[in-house]
């Protein structure tokens, strides 16, 4: 997969050989310089690079704003290349198509731009509507469907951050009760999630490929006295620096009950449960 860099300076006396430097010990193979205003999208570098890229190749840039200063160029370009098969790859930013989580952040920047497109048209008194609802045109109900799809996937990454690392990490090895359990431990009771909510927004994110397949697989049997190990090994290993009173408190808020049946936690009791995770292979 050919990793091809890209280049830019605005004026004559900077200098591009920081940024080709650094697309070099990325391992960009060929690296592409050019001198032009970020403001500026008729940059005939870029055209050539873009026109010349293949399937499978991906374009890389230091940072967004040498390939673009707006988002509607960024996703423009972004969307060229999906059209061929390519990639792209910002070195200092959390965006690599070629990944689930880059494809997420172009999601939520996608999103953005949407939004602030409806923004505008509201300050310019433009108000949305569409004759071919009234008319019950197919073609006009399925947009209407897939719009409604679009703000479903808008909301639910708004909140991925308090569930998705827990999905990929914990599953299918613990069972989707218990993972609930950890995804709502930290979280404000409003903020909490159902089950059939959480599995609900799984399912969107590997449909569209942001989480893999194997988290809807049927999880394995797990021995009764590993549950509560496996329990405090997942707190831990979502945040490595907490505390043993802290997983503790967690517990305590998840309502679960020590393995002597009591309601209230020691650190003495955790630790010892950390150990056997340990043993089991549990923590990273």
């Amino acid at each position: 997969m050919p990793l091809i860099g890209y280049a830019r300076v605005s004026t004559e006396d900077q200098t591009p050989l920081p940024q080709s430097q650094a697309l070099k010990s990325a391992g960009c193979v060929e690296i592409h310089e050019e001198q032009a205003s970020g403001g500026n999208r008729a940059r005939p570098v870029l055209a050539r690079v873009l026109e010349r890229i293949g399937k499978g190749d991906t374009l890389v840039v230091v940072r967004i704003d040498r390939l673009a200063r707006s988002l509607s160029h960024l996703l423009e370009v972004i969307e060229r290349l999906e059209a061929k098969g390519a990639f792209f790859r910002s070195l200092m930013d959390p965006i690599d198509t070629s990944s689930p989580q880059g494809k997420f952040t172009l999601q939520v920047l996608g999103a953005a731009r949407t939004k602030a497109g409806l923004a505008s048209a509201r300050t310019k008194g433009r108000v949305g509507g569409n004759p071919g609802l009234r008319a019950r045109d197919p073609a006009a109900l399925r947009k209407v469907r897939l719009a409604r799809q679009d703000g479903y996937m808008e909301r639910l990454n708004e909140t991925a951050q308090d569930w998705v690392p827990h999905v990929r990490r914990l599953r299918p090895d613990m069972a989707w009760e218990d993972v609930l359990r950890i995804v709502n431990g930290p979280l404000p009771r409003e903020r909490q999630w159902t089950q059939s909510r959480l599995l609900l927004a799984v399912n969107a994110y590997v449909r569209d490929g942001f989480l893999p397949q194997t988290v809807l697989a049927r999880a394995g049997r797990r021995e009764t006295d590993d549950r509560l190990p496996a329990i405090v090994a997942a707190i831990k290993g979502a945040d490595p620096k907490i505390t043993l009173q802290e997983i503790c408190n967690r517990l305590e808020k998840m309502r679960e009950r020590t393995p002597r049946g009591r309601t209230s936690w020691q650190p003495s009791s955790v630790k010892m449960l950390l150990e056997r995770a340990e043993r089991l292979g549990l923590l990273d």
